[in-house]
C-alpha cells in the first residue's frame, strides 16, 4: 500500500472551561438569561477559534464546590460542564483576556495539543 497522504503537524492549545449549566450571561428576560456556555462558543466563533464545544457531565465537582449528579429523571443545572476550545495559544490567550469578565471565577485549564491535517499527495511529490 502506497502513503497517498501526506500528514502536516503543527501545535496548538486546547483550552477548558468549567462551570455550570445555570450560569447565565445578560438581561434576564421572559424566557430567561441566555446560557454562559452558549454564549462562550459563540463568542469563540466570532474570535475565530478552530474548535469550541461543550460536554456534559455526569457526575462529579468544580471549584471546590459539592460532588453533584444527574438524576434518573432531572438534569442537576449545577453539575459541571465543560467548554472545550482548541486553536493558537495565543489567540486562547487573547480570547482570555478579552473576555475575562465571563470567565472571572471559572477553572480554566490550557494543554499543548498537536492539530494534524491531512492532504492527498500530488503526483511530483509522490516519487
Amino acid at each position: 500500500m502506497s502513503n497517498r497522504f501526506t500528514v502536516h503537524h503543527r501545535e496548538v492549545g486546547m483550552l477548558r472551561i468549567y462551570l455550570k449549566p445555570s450560569d447565565k450571561i445578560g438581561p434576564r428576560r421572559f424566557w430567561g438569561a441566555k446560557p454562559l456556555y452558549r454564549e462562550l462558543i459563540r463568542t469563540a466563533k466570532a474570535d475565530c477559534i478552530i474548535n469550541a464545544v461543550a460536554q456534559n457531565t455526569h457526575y462529579g465537582f468544580s471549584n471546590h464546590e459539592s460532588i453533584r449528579e444527574n438524576g434518573s429523571e432531572i438534569a442537576d443545572p449545577h453539575l459541571t460542564i465543560c467548554v472545550e476550545l482548541v486553536g493558537d495559544h495565543d489567540q486562547l490567550d487573547l480570547f482570555c483576556r478579552r473576555h475575562g469578565d465571563l470567565l472571572g471565577d471559572k477553572v480554566i485549564v490550557y494543554k499543548r495539543l498537536e492539530h494534524w491535517t491531512i492532504t492527498r499527495k500530488t503526483e511530483l511529490t509522490r516519487a
